[in-house]
């Protein structure tokens, strides 16, 4: 017996959260990815101390939810897993095409991206298919994606790059570390900023803040 793999094309749909009202005397707009094992609706709960008047915050949401810790409880989501990963990210790029198409962002608000664990890849795969154009760029403690090239971000020309990790986090040994500096490197050369801080994998609502300054 030999099983086939086949493919189909049908309509979904998907939620995405926001914080806040765009308005008159808004001055930023984020675009934020949450990590694995988040709703987008609790990954706002680190927005939240930002001026409201001045911030609009747009939480997409990872299309793959599952519960948490073995248990029927809590829920939480992934963006893409090694299964089938070339037609999710196709899926997830026509999903946050929609998710932009349904917000109108004023041209004079600054735009900031901001991927916190697994969505800092999906953030940085999203700029390299949208060309979208934005003020600052937020690595938040995730990896980069290692099909991506310094051509897919020369069009980035003003736009500010942060990387932000802990010094303990558990998920980076320090030849990760190594490796993941050496690739924003190679793809942003010295136009980086390092913000580095004491703690493990985990969003720090001060640093949020301060990037808002």
């Amino acid at each position: 017996m030999n099983n086939q793999i086949k493919n189909i094309t049908y309509k979904s749909s998907n939620t995405y959260e926001t914080l806040n009202v765009l308005n008159k005397d808004t001055k930023r707009v984020w675009i934020v990815f949450h990590g694995i094992g988040f709703l987008s609706r609790f990954f706002l709960k680190y927005f939240k101390e930002l001026p409201e008047n001045e911030n609009y915050i747009i939480a997409p949401q990872a299309p793959s939810k599952y519960y948490l810790n073995g248990e029927y409880k809590h829920v939480g989501a992934s963006w893409l897993t090694k299964e089938n990963t070339e037609q999710e990210i196709t899926n997830l790029f026509n999903y946050l095409d929609a998710v932009l198409a349904n917000e109108v962002i004023p041209k004079r608000c600054e735009l900031i991206m901001f991927g916190f664990s697994q969505g800092v890849s999906i953030a940085m795969r999203y700029l390299t298919h949208s060309k979208l154009q934005c003020d600052k760029l937020v690595l938040y403690a995730g990896g980069i994606p290692i099909e991506l090239k310094k051509e897919d971000f020369k069009y980035l020309i003003n736009t500010e790059i942060i990387s932000i990790l802990g010094n303990s986090d558990e998920y980076l040994t320090p030849e990760r570390h190594l490796e993941e500096k050496n690739k924003l490197v190679e793809l942003f050369g010295k136009n980086v900023c390092y913000i580095n801080f004491n703690g493990g994998h985990e969003v720090k609502k001060e640093i949020i803040n301060n990037l808002a300054k």
